[in-house]
């Protein structure tokens, strides 16, 4: 059983969700007392989850004028995505000589919480799932550091993520990719695995130049 979060960590998945959702908009003020008497918390937890939404870019702090939720930025995904190409490549052809049946399982299970949650629209739900599915191959690879760094990255483009995922068109073309890095993966097929991860990673970012700015 899951342990029941902290208040830090029960705010810092709150305020995950409302820039996922697009409550809270980018380039948005964030009212900080609003959003902790929504949440029914004091300002102490949500200034520690803010501070780790700054670390990861999600939200900027201004003197005098506090903080804000982060423009999406073209320069930003693109360097966020380079890295997880180096890193993600490097975990997939380890992990998949170590998939187990239990593995394999967990992945395809993820895929189907992920066709579910986009054939119901709902955003929120297929970002989680998206996740689980793409740590669910890479996590045999039993190398905690890299994951870690990975898990990081992840957590500063759940924004761009759900830009993506507005598009009726994206969220089939996500379907059949998971579908064949599925096929892969049980095949053991690292080149292809990897390959399709590739693939995966730049039709998302192609998809998005159009959508947010260079700077």
């Amino acid at each position: 059983m899951r342990r029941p979060p902290t208040t830090q960590e029960f705010v810092l998945d709150e305020l995950r969700k409302s820039i996922v959702s697009g409550e809270l908009a980018p380039g948005q003020p964030i009212r900080q007392d609003t959003i902790a008497g929504r949440l029914g918390v004091s300002r102490v937890p949500l200034r520690e989850a803010l501070k780790t939404l700054e670390a990861e870019g999600q939200v900027i702090y201004q003197p005098h004028r506090g903080y804000s939720v982060a423009e999406l930025s073209l320069s930003d995904l693109l360097e966020v995505y380079r890295m997880r190409e180096l890193l993600e490549s490097e975990a997939a052809r380890v992990a998949i000589g170590r998939f187990t049946d239990a593995d394999l399982t967990r992945i395809t299970e993820a895929q189907l919480d992920v066709e579910k949650a986009a054939d119901g629209g709902d955003l929120v739900a297929m970002i989680a799932a998206n996740r689980r599915f793409h740590f669910a191959l890479l996590e045999p690879s039993g190398m905690p550091r890299l994951l870690r760094i990975l898990r990081t990255l992840w957590d500063a483009t759940d924004a761009y993520r759900a830009v993506y995922y507005n598009s009726d068109a994206n969220r089939e073309r996500v379907r059949r990719e998971h579908d064949a890095i599925v096929a892969a993966a049980a095949d053991h097929r690292a080149e292809e695995l990897v390959r399709l991860l590739d693939e995966h990673r730049r039709h998302a970012v192609d998809a998005l130049r159009g959508t947010i700015t260079s700077e």
